[in-house]
């Protein structure tokens, strides 16, 4: 029995990794594009692909199979297209994995960020902030308004301060400087998330759908501190664990030994 088995597992090693390759992939694939917007086509795409080769095939429909067959390549092409803003989602996060990413952020930097988004949490005004990391975002600073200059504090509740010409929309920070404000960024479409989620909310998962950017939203309604990242949305900091988060995702290992880390961080919400 035991000889059996060996002999099996000598033979079919392969293709049980091809499977078990197979597998892992689908099942990852599936939580990565679940909830998106062609999420509902896709299942849509594979419900009649599946139904009329079962019947071409039961019912020995010669000229259906073969308009099966022919179709694949266009339906390879159709996917890339439905799914072309979640693909490149996936393709930038790959690129700005550890191993690849070189930006970094000073930790004066994550001061300033910190003590201007907890002034303006505690007066409740409104603010979305995207710090650039290494996918360019200069599509949405061209949407704004031209800054270029060195960042305070002072200058980002100045912007963000009501009813001023540039409160409305988002502040850019490349390279420990505001490059830019009242910028337009992408709105996340994604089904599963809440629907009290405002547009600024939305706004910040967006722009970290189509980049690697971080982007940090203070509730105008609530005071709430948020930070998204990779699609992704964390909610309801404190002063230690925002500088702790921000200097984990800005910050190299090396400077990190400066920050408070003496609260413990809340859990990413990706369905808030």
């Amino acid at each position: 029995m035991i000889n059996a088995i060996l002999e099996l597992l000598e033979n079919y090693w392969n293709a049980a990794i091809e499977i078990l390759i197979l597998a892992v992939a689908i099942y990852y694939g599936y939580l990565y594009f679940r909830g998106t917007r062609g999420a509902k086509v896709l299942t849509g795409l594979a419900i009649l692909f599946i139904t009329l080769t079962l019947v071409s095939q039961i019912l020995n429909l010669t000229v259906i199979s073969w308009l099966l067959r022919s179709l694949t390549a266009f339906l390879a092409i159709a996917l890339v297209v439905i799914f072309q803003p979640e693909l490149r989602r996936a393709l930038a996060e790959l690129g700005s994995s550890q191993f690849f990413s070189s930006a970094t952020q000073k930790k004066e930097t994550i001061d300033i960020l910190t003590e201007a988004v907890f002034e303006l949490a505690s007066r409740q005004i409104g603010a979305l902030l995207a710090i650039e990391r290494d996918t360019a975002i200069r599509t949405f600073a061209e949407s704004g308004v031209n800054i270029d200059c060195d960042m305070s504090q002072e200058l980002l509740i100045t912007i963000f301060f009501p009813k001023t010409p540039l409160h409305d929309g988002g502040v850019i920070i490349r390279n420990d400087r505001i490059i830019a404000a009242a910028c337009v960024f992408p709105v996340s479409q994604r089904e599963d998330l809440d629907r009290a989620l405002g547009l600024r909310h939305r706004a910040g998962l967006g722009v970290t759908e189509e980049s690697d950017a971080i982007a940090i939203v203070v509730s105008e309604e609530t005071g709430n501190i948020s930070i998204c990242y990779r699609g992704k949305i964390e909610r309801g900091f404190k002063p230690g664990q925002f500088e702790k988060r921000l200097s984990e995702l800005l910050l190299r290992e090396s400077d990190q030994s400066g920050t408070n880390a003496d609260d413990t961080l809340p859990e990413p919400d990706t369905t808030p």
